[in-house]
């Protein structure tokens, strides 16, 4: 959705003033941030921009049209087609695979944006010959329906507009449309759950009948969030109510699931119970378009509960999520409980939707630490650690950091914003253009390429260069009338217009006017330019403060929050951090004196004391969560020693006194993510030893289940690094719960550990288990001890056996 589409909705999407921005982020990002002011570019070098943005699709559209098509996609380096069963299996990648010409439908108004009339016909043509959906095929649904369906009804309501605006295309008669009907039927199996929450995958042909899906029950957050922008058009444009009923319906499902203390959803979900698999909750994979849906549902079809609960959700993350400009998971039922140290690049998109909503001040930030970690890296890797460090080093031309950087331009005109964007553009022609088309990088750091151009490139990548580099008398269409689907397709807002007689639009009770008044509103014009030089005497925000007479507790506090400081400041206490400031440590002290008054300082000592407490569960929360990797320190010793490893969400949890014991051995290849292990036949029963890196921990898991491992440890690839200096962190999955062997993370110097006894012992056997019952093992052993030795201590006194003890010192 454009972002000029706000004065559509002007009295709800209000501009809060962005005075003081810079002081904030170089504080929390960069100490030698430029004060110099972005220098304007000229209306010359923009076109010129604007001109190359086109070319680079055009290079990778004929790359694909010439040398894969019909295929669903262009394998660069090889420069063939992808095809589904016909290609090498990449496992669930190839879920978005249809062998229904997937780019070409996804890049179908791209087309249209570029005001290229002659191919966008000549493509439509194709389409309605070529393209079929009874095929045999297990697709996801969740893809098929943003890429294809979104595809076919973008190129459908475009086609319309043609004909009536640039007099073309008379003899086109809404057949994408019956395609787009017809592949929502081929879709709507999926929905036939007890919760109303559609199924992952579903067979175009068998519906859910197909025997592989039988055991089909989880999905993630934004797959079953992300339907309704699409299916409501659908049953808009076609007068069969039966799509949006049933991804309202879905919706509904989920916004009963959400935590009712935290307003926080989690990333994985049981279809059938509704049951949360996986409670990780933030703003990236695995729940990022469910949060764009709801937002946009609300725009699109004027709904109101739509944007309360996007409010609703909008307020937890920004409390719980938001630390100043990152963005780290928590745990939805613990909220305060961070779930994992890395961030992943789908979240770019959050920055976008902030402006959409009305909050730029937080969108220039967040957008501001990505743009430093494209900077650091020269192209975004798939996930940072919260010091920038790399996590997944791949970058798969995602547009996400591109759409926000639109966005932000379109909100502020500030060319900034257009710099960034040319930064973007330079990079990826130096380091993603090949001979045929673009391909994804493998690794940032050595540039790399993977032999994959994802069919996003087209429609979301270099559509969104396109437009940003634009003024609006450029397009052919103002798409201000649009909103743009988490696929870039364009839904017109008149669609709101056609209404669905068959569906209530009723405010539900559960919502009231709080969840309607969440932005401060603000009438200052924005000068994201001055925002940004480091300003002496600066606002730290622009909504006043309220004085509510109730005292700030611990579990409520955010450090990033400026009314929160100012509160603890006032009963006195102060803020000091600790070691390296981009980990966030701080440690706080009180003062009665200091305090505003005698009342504040009565509250400052009750929240220093709940913040103890408050610290005191969090270390007994972190401790029941980490692992134990257990050995006898030698043959004969019954002594033994444990080192210290992190859980993932992905594998079964070792709780209470279980444990898994074996031997230990070394994956050949040491990173385990080729097909085959050229030891194999040696690691049945036993625990296997793998190295992070090349492919995904739950890939390394697959693998090692496959060839027998009882267990799991993968250790880390990064020299040095130690869990008793660096936060254990929960290795994610990708939402499948087919791994049955439970999987540890060991930072390196605690595999240099493991790696020097396994080497004075070729058979070490080691022990997998919670480390907080290592501890309580260990005491009773040491109980025991005690109790034995006492016993026979009595015993040799009662038969006069026990040595008489020497005086210390004799007289």
């Amino acid at each position: 959705m454009s972002s000029t589409t706000l004065s559509i909705v002007a009295q709800r999407l209000l501009l809060p003033s962005l005075v003081s921005l810079l002081l904030l982020i170089v504080s929390v990002i960069s100490d030698d941030a430029s004060t110099m002011p972005t220098q304007n570019m000229s209306h010359k070098e923009r076109a010129e921009l604007r001109e190359e943005s086109r070319e680079m699709f055009y290079h990778a559209y004929h790359a694909y049209m010439e040398n894969a098509y019909p295929a669903d996609e262009l394998m660069p380096l090889s420069c063939k087609g992808r095809y589904r069963g016909v290609t090498p299996s990449r496992g669930d990648m190839d879920d978005i695979l249809g062998n229904f010409s997937m780019t070409l439908v996804d890049s179908l108004d791209t087309l249209v944006l570029l005001g290229d009339f002659a191919e966008f016909e000549h493509a439509v043509k194709l389409v309605i010959r070529d393209v079929q959906f009874d095929s045999d095929i297990i697709v996801s649904v969740f893809e098929t329906n943003i890429r294809m369906v979104g595809g076919l009804l973008s190129a459908h309501i475009l086609a319309e507009y043609l004909q009536k605006q640039a007099d073309v295309m008379h003899w086109y008669k809404g057949e994408m449309l019956e395609m787009a009907r017809e592949l929502g039927y081929r879709l709507l199996p999926a929905f036939n759950t007890t919760t109303g929450i559609p199924h992952a995958r579903v067979n175009l042909r068998l519906g859910m009948k197909d025997p592989q899906l039988k055991k089909s029950r989880e999905t993630c957050t934004a797959c079953a969030g992300t339907i309704l922008l699409e299916f409501a058009a659908l049953s808009r444009l076609t007068g069969d109510p039966i799509f949006e009923v049933r991804a309202h319906a879905a919706m509904d499902a989920l916004w009963k699931l959400r935590h009712r203390g935290s307003d926080l959803m989690g990333t994985v979900l049981n279809i059938h119970s509704g049951d949360w698999i996986r409670r990780d909750s933030g703003v990236g994979a695995g729940i990022d378009s469910y949060y764009e849906y709801l937002f946009k549902s609300y725009v699109l079809l004027g709904d109101d509960k739509y944007l309360a609960r996007f409010n609703r959700h909008y307020n937890a993350v920004m409390k719980y999520v938001s630390e100043g400009p990152m963005l780290l998971d928590v745990l939805m039922h613990r909220p305060h409980a961070k779930s994992r140290n890395f961030m992943d690049s789908l979240l770019a998109f959050w920055p976008g939707l902030q402006v959409l909503s009305g909050d730029l001040k937080p969108a220039v930030q967040t957008h501001e630490m990505l743009y430093q970690v494209m900077q650091m890296h020269t192209l975004i890797p798939e996930a940072w650690t919260v010091d920038f460090q790399i996590h997944w080093g791949q970058h798969h031309l995602r547009p996400e950091f591109i759409e926000s950087t639109y966005f932000l331009y379109r909100a502020t005109g500030d060319h900034h914003y257009l710099q960034v964007g040319k930064r973007a553009l330079k990079t990826l022609q130096k380091y993603a253009k090949v001979s045929c088309g673009y391909a994804a990088v493998n690794d940032v750091r050595t540039g790399k390429h993977e032999d994959r151009m994802d069919s996003f490139v087209l429609s979301e990548t270099f559509k969104y260069l396109f437009l940003l580099f634009s003024d609006p008398q450029d397009l052919i269409i103002n798409v201000d009338e649009f909103v743009f689907t988490t696929e870039a397709h364009l839904l017109p807002l008149s669609i709101a217009q056609l209404g669905n007689s068959t569906f209530s639009f009723r405010q539900s009770d559960e919502h009231n006017v709080l969840d309607f008044m969440r932005t401060c509103p603000s009438s200052n014009k924005l000068f994201p330019e001055k925002v940004r030089k480091p300003l002496r005497n600066f606002i730290t925000g622009s909504c006043p403060r309220t004085i509510s007479g109730k005292r700030l507790s611990a579990l409520d506090f955010q450090a990033s929050n400026a009314d929160h400081l100012r509160a603890v400041y006032d009963m006195g206490i102060t803020m000091v951090s600790v070691g390296d400031r981009s980990q966030g440590k701080v440690r706080l002290f009180h003062s009665f004196y200091n305090a505003k008054s005698q009342e504040e300082g009565e509250m400052g000592l009750q929240f220093m004391q709940e913040m103890l407490e408050l610290t005191k569960m969090q270390s007994m929360n972190q401790l029941a969560q980490l692992q134990a990797v257990a050995y006898a320190l030698d043959e004969q010793s019954q002594d033994w020693t444990a080192l210290v490893a992190g859980p993932s969400h992905f594998s079964p949890e070792l709780i209470g006194e279980q444990f898994v014991e074996g031997e230990v051995v070394l994956a050949s290849p040491f990173r385990a993510c080729d097909e085959k292990l050229e030891n194999a036949s040696d690691i049945s029963g036993k625990i296997l030893v793998a190295e992070r890196g090349d492919c995904t921990f739950v890939s390394k898991a697959r693998l090692a289940q496959k060839v027998g491992a009882k267990a799991l440890i993968v250790c880390d690839n990064v020299s040095g690094s130690s869990g008793e200096t660096q936060p254990m962190f929960a290795m994610s999955g990708d939402g499948k719960d087919d791994v049955a062997i439970p999987v540890v993370f060991m930072y390196s110097q605690e595999f240099t550990k493991l790696s020097a006894a396994m080497q004075r012992r070729p058979q070490l056997r080691v022990r997998i288990m919670q480390m907080v019952e290592f501890k309580r093992w260990q005491l009773a052993k040491e109980a025991h001890q005690n109790e034995t030795a006492a016993a026979a201590a009595a015993a040799a006194l009662a038969a006069g056996t026990m040595p008489k003890k020497k005086p210390d010192k004799e007289l």
